[in-house]
This record gives C-alpha cells, sequence and structure tokens, in this order.
C-alpha cells in the first residue's frame, strides 16, 4: 500500500510518501520561505566572467544567480510568442519616422536587432564557400534544408532549422545590462547564489511545457515500448503552438488523451499570464513555484498511490479542489485525519522522521552504515555489526552490501542531498558480486527523481555516484551550526581544559609578582578532574602564586569555558 500524507501547521508543511509502512520521501517546506528552485524571472545582466564562462545576473535575490554561457543559448525565452511570430516582450516598436543618431542606435539596439544581425552575417559566411565551391555536395545540403523549409511551413513533422548560438557569442549577443528570462536550477547554497538557466521548463501534471523547444517526448523512465508510442502518439496530436514542446511525464501513463489536452490548456494559460508579467521591469519574478502542497501532489500523485491522508480541514479542501481538476476518480484516495494522536505519531513516522537526522542507520540484519555530510561529499561507511546472515562470509558480505545498496538509496532521498557520493562497501573478491552491487545500486537510484550517475565498484572497494543537488539538505534546513563547536561536532575532554587552565594559570604568575588571590570557575565535569587527578600539581601552582587559588563549579558555564577572577579586584584576568 501507497499513501501520501500531508501535515499542515502554522509555521511548517511535511508530506511524507509511505509505502507498505517504510517512509520512501520525506519533504519539509517552512511557511515564511521563498520558493526559489523552478521559479521564472526576468533578470538583467549585471556583468560577464569571461574567464569562467559566466554570467551574474540579478534576479532581486540577495546574491546574484549564476550561469554559464552553454546555459544562456536558448534566446526564444527572450521573446514573447504569438501566433508563431517572435516579437520583444517588452520593447515597444519604433516609428519609421523616428531616428536616432547613428552612435546611440548601436548603443541601444534591442537583443532581437543583434540576433537578426548576427545571424544574418553567420547566413552570408556560410554562403560564401558555397557559391565557390559548385560541388554536388553542397547543392544537396541546399537542397536539403529547402525541403526542411518547405516541410515546417506546411505543418509537417519537420522542424525548420534554427540557428544555433555558441557560448562564445554570449558576450556579444547578451551583454551587461541586457534582459533575460532564467528559470532557477539550483537555489543558493552556502556561500553560492542561484544557478540559472535560460531553458525555460513548466511543469504540469501530467505533461511538462517547453516554451523554447519543438521536442514532443516522453519521459525515459516509461519503459515500456507500447505505452511510448502511444503517447507519442497522443502528443503529437496535442493542441499546442507549433513553436513550443512538450514531455509525457510518468504520471500520464495509462491516461487517456483527454487529460493531456485539459493539463496542456492550464499549461498554457499559465504561459499567457507569465507574458502579461514581461512587461513589468526586472528584475522580477513571472512565474513562482506552488507550495509543497501542490508540487507534492505533482510529483507523487500517480497511479499506485492509494490514499492521501491530510490533517487540516483547509489543506483537505484545497487538496480535493486541486485534484479534482485533474480526475474526478482520484477524489475518492483523499481522507482527512481527525484523530486525537498527532498523525505522523499514529501511523509509525515520527521515529523514521528522527532516524533521518542520525549519523548511524541501521539494517534489518543487524549490520549498519554511518553517513558524514560535508560540504561537498558524502561519505558512507558500511559496518558489519552483528550481521550473521548468510551461509558463508563472502555469501554474507554480499546480502550485507545489497541491503547496503537499498537503504543508501532511500537516506540520499530521504536527506535531499547530493553531490558526489562514496560508499565504502565491505570488501568483495568476486568481481561477480561486485558487479551484482552495481547493478542493484542503478536499480535503486532509478526511482530518484534527482539525476544521479554511479561507477562501478574500484580495486579499493569503493562506489562513487553523483547526485544532483538543487536545495540544502534536510540537515541545513532543520539545523543551525553549533555556537560552541562550530559545526565540528566535538568538544575537548576535561583533560585539555585541565592543561589550558594550568597553561593560563602559569602565564599569570609569570606576569605579575605580588600575591594573587585567584578564584578559577569551570565546568562541574572539569572540577572533577582537577580534583581527582590534578590536585597536587594546582597545590604546587598556588605556592608559587604566593597568594590564594580556589575551584568552583558553575553549571553555567559550557564545558570547554573557563574563568580566572581576581577575588581582590572582582576583575577576570
Amino acid at each position: 500500500m501507497k499513501q501520501i500524507f500531508i501535515n499542515c501547521e502554522h509555521l511548517e508543511t511535511r508530506v511524507a510518501v509511505v509505502e507498505n509502512g517504510v517512509l520512501e520521501e520525506y519533504k519539509i517546506e517552512r511557511n515564511d520561505e521563498r520558493r526559489i528552485v523552478g521559479s521564472v524571472y526576468k533578470g538583467r545582466v549585471h556583468n560577464l566572467a569571461p574567464s569562467l564562462q559566466a554570467a551574474f545576473i540579478d534576479i532581486g535575490l540577495e546574491k546574484n544567480a549564476f550561469a554559464h554561457y552553454k546555459d544562456l543559448v536558448y534566446f526564444k525565452t527572450l521573446f514573447e510568442t504569438k501566433n508563431g511570430k517572435i516579437k520583444p516582450a517588452t520593447k515597444k516598436r519604433r516609428t519609421p519616422q523616428y531616428k536616432e543618431p547613428e552612435k546611440k542606435v548601436e548603443v541601444k539596439k534591442s537583443i532581437i536587432q543583434r540576433l537578426t544581425e548576427f545571424f544574418g552575417k553567420k547566413e552570408e559566411e556560410k554562403k560564401k564557400p558555397q557559391q565557390r565551391s559548385g560541388s554536388r555536395n553542397n547543392r544537396n545540403r541546399q537542397g536539403n534544408r529547402q525541403g526542411n523549409r518547405q516541410g515546417g511551413r506546411q505543418g509537417g513533422n519537420r522542424r525548420p532549422p534554427t540557428p544555433t548560438v555558441s557560448a562564445d557569442d554570449i558576450p556579444s549577443l547578451c551583454p551587461e545590462g541586457s534582459e533575460i528570462v532564467v528559470q532557477v536550477e539550483k537555489g543558493p547554497i552556502g556561500t553560492k547564489g542561484a544557478k540559472v538557466t535560460s531553458k525555460v521548463e513548466i511543469p504540469g501534471h501530467y505533461l511538462v511545457l517547453l516554451p523554447n523547444s519543438r521536442t514532443r517526448g516522453v519521459s525515459k523512465r516509461i519503459e515500456d515500448k507500447e505505452e511510448r508510442k502511444r503517447l507519442q502518439e497522443i502528443l503529437m496530436e496535442l493542441d499546442m503552438p507549433p513553436n513550443m514542446g512538450c514531455i509525457c511525464r510518468t504520471a500520464g501513463m495509462g491516461k487517456k488523451a483527454k487529460f493531456f489536452q485539459m493539463d496542456m490548456e492550464m499549461l498554457l494559460q499559465q504561459w499567457d499570464e507569465m507574458q502579461e508579467k514581461l512587461k513589468e521591469g526586472a528584475p522580477t519574478c513571472i512565474y513562482a513555484e506552488p507550495s509543497l502542497m501542490d508540487r507534492a501532489l505533482r510529483e507523487f500523485l500517480t497511479n499506485d498511490i492509494d490514499e492521501i491522508i491530510v490533517d487540516s480541514e483547509k489543506a483537505y479542501e484545497h487538496v480535493t479542489r486541486a485534484i479534482s481538476m485533474l480526475s474526478k476518480q482520484e477524489r475518492g484516495k483523499i481522507r482527512l485525519y481527525s484523530g486525537s494522536e498527532p498523525m505522523f505519531q499514529r501511523y509509525k513516522l515520527k521515529r523514521q522522521v528522527e532516524n533521518i537526522f542520525t549519523r548511524q542507520v541501521s539494517l534489518p540484519s543487524g549490520a549498519y552504515i554511518c553517513i558524514d555530510e560535508t560540504e561537498a561529499l558524502i561519505a558512507v561507511d558500511v559496518n558489519s555489526g552483528r550481521s550473521t546472515k548468510g551461509k558463508d562470509h563472502p555469501e554474507t558480505i554480499l546480502s550485507t552490501n545489497l541491503e547496503t545498496v537499498d537503504e543508501v538509496a532511500r537516506q540520499l532521498r530521504l536527506r535531499n542531498i547530493g553531490g558526489l557520493v562514496v560508499i565504502d562497501f565491505i570488501d568483495m573478491r568476486s568481481r561477480k558480486d561486485q558487479t551484482t552491487v552495481y547493478r542493484a545500486m542503478q536499480d535503486a537510484l532509478s526511482k530518484d527523481r534527482a539525476r544521479t550517475k554511479v561507477l562501478p565498484i574500484s580495486r579499493f572497494g569503493l562506489m562513487e555516484l553523483t547526485r544532483q543537488r538543487e536545495h540544502e539538505s534536510l540537515r541545513d534546513t532543520m539545523f543551525a551550526t553549533c555556537p560552541y563547536c562550530k559545526g565540528k561536532g566535538l568538544i575537548k575532554s576535561p583533560t585539555s581544559i585541565s592543561v589550558e587552565i594550568q597553561r593560563r594559570l602559569r602565564s599569570i604568575i609569570k606576569k605579575r609578582r605580588k600575591d594573587l588571590n585567584i578564584r578559577v570557575l569551570v565546568h562541574p565535569d572539569v572540577l572533577a578532574r582537577l580534583r581527582e587527578d590534578d590536585e597536587e600539581f594546582l597545590h604546587e601552582m598556588e605556592r608559587k602564586l604566593g597568594g590564594g587559588l580556589s575551584f568552583r563549579a558553575d553549571s553555567s558555564l559550557h564545558i570547554e569555558t573557563s574563568k580566572i577572577i581576581d577575588q581582590d579586584t572582582g576583575r577576570e584576568l
């Protein structure tokens, strides 16, 4: 049984996807957070960094967004699309009577003018060698291009060729100060700003609208050939602008054509609203990703979902309305939870959620894995622990590593961690067993919505994989850096603190010749160490001090903190 749980509170919304009692997906959103990833902005190029092949774009956030030149070549998103024609989205057409000085025209050229001049030069360069060379190959290529153009005008399946823009052309086509429409691919993480692209994609429930592409494709996750063929035929018959494309999502498996057309109409309506917002000055947000509740229905509501449980009446009404727009048959899956016990506790999800934040994760066989997360790398260590499964040692190792594969893939999704992941499996001598584990990892990662790449196990028994990282990890969302250990997760031992106190006392004794009465305030654990192990040494230090030396416990102090006070003046030394 597969269920979606939606828990709505005043400050926070949580969504959990549970399959046969096991937590498979967990998402959390604070209600005061700004949703960045997936949102579309009309921004302004702030500056270009040719050495990095990158542009920094002001989209209205605290830090400028970052884009590689190769991600800015989809220039159709710069323009408003109507009736198959492209015109500037924000600038009015100039009247023929008005003429500006030549220098000003050069400075204020619109992007569409720059594109026209650029592609005009490209076409001239292409024609020159063709005119000089009368070879049959060149003539054939010209004939093919003309045929493609005619096929495009006739509305056939052939696509007219579109001019290509390389990354080297970006500085001239998209200079500093120009406006551009971009979509956030990756939100701000740590000290880095958001990563954006001009390839805009608007996701619906069954389709993803591609405003700057004419592709009509089917998700790779749909593997059945007959179903792919059926869906491809439906997509080709969809009523949509000829200069737009779409991709069928996995939620569309088994659905009739009417569902896709309905979803397309909703997406095109959203696109029209975006066009209206393009009239506003940059930087501005022209499309904001919906709330977590709506995104959960969009991402997780598939045919295999048996039940949707919501613990808020307001959220229940919203979910019912949203699902009714897609399919009235799905409304029977929605249920309002009204029990006195918290929903996550009632369905035994509370403990599973708490385990997401632990370093050590137990496996069914008695083995366990340790997950250590750094800024750019995640290290996973596998330990056999009390595992005794299997008849002999190699079989035990293989079964433990296979358990690890499923749990690691699950933990990556639950913790929302990405970047480079290195897994230290228990050593397997058999190459066959290594291949079995590698293929099992490929299958386990195929369930992940984030893009992943995995390499075979190396000679050192390590497996490397990468996982797309769009947001901060769940740990970074839920926790703040400890002000005491600064994120190390370690504190000094009482022995180390004792050494530091003795060092400071010796320094005071050398600087001050007169007799002093000193009181040292320490944490109770440190005081126990001083009294039990260092008492004789401290008495000797007191004789050198020529005054009084006393120690007192202060439970309000952090274990690493100590205070040395002159009792005569009350001043801290």
